[in-house]
């Protein structure tokens, strides 16, 4: 199946056709509810969050003409579905979301406050540089893992390395992380 180029389905949100949805969805349909499935482990509220996805991609282009798409839409996918699952998981755990959660909250700054725009900016360039320093294959892995939630056996699969290999690395990452935070002072 041949899918539009981004530019043309960008345009068909730009002329307001609903065909635009059914290109996105033809096109990325599969990493957005992989996406969603990540984080939510429910394959019906993961449909639902796509849906949502899609409607948030209406409803934002135009304006934006994002560049690359797939990596916007995927963008709305993840925040819609972190929204939801803090709504589905006030009183309890999800183990996957919460493993990732968990994994990386000994690199973020305790007490560290999200509201505050200048501190989330702050920590969000850091990081950035932090990735910029990794190699290509470290930089897919701290990023399917800590962006995407994908699990350790994905990952595997989609590196051809052992789970434990896997494992190991992204322990390493995230003491590379943790220290490089501490050199720029934010973390203690």
């Amino acid at each position: 199946m041949t899918h539009l180029e981004d530019s043309k389905i960008i345009s068909l949100f730009y002329e307001r056709s609903e065909q635009a949805i059914v290109e996105l969805n033809q096109k990325y349909g599969a990493a957005v509810k992989r996406t969603a499935a990540n984080i939510l482990k429910n394959r019906l509220d993961a449909e639902e969050c796509a849906n949502d996805t899609y409607l948030g991609v209406w409803n934002t282009i135009p304006p934006q003409n994002p560049n690359p798409l797939v990596s916007y839409v995927c963008k709305i996918a993840r925040n819609i579905a972190i929204n939801r699952y803090h709504a589905n998981h006030a009183e309890k755990r999800n183990s996957n979301y919460d493993l990732v959660l968990d994994e990386l909250e000994e690199c973020i700054p305790s007490g560290f406050d999200l509201e505050s725009e200048l501190e989330a900016k702050e920590l969000t360039e850091a990081i950035n540089r932090f990735l910029a320093t990794l190699e290509k294959e470290d930089r897919f892995l701290f990023v399917r893992r800590y962006w995407y939630a994908d699990s350790v056996s994905d990952l595997s699969a989609m590196t051809g390395s052992s789970a434990n290999r896997v494992s190991v690395r992204l322990f390493r990452l995230r003491e590379k992380l943790r220290n490089t935070l501490k050199k720029e002072g934010l973390l203690v």
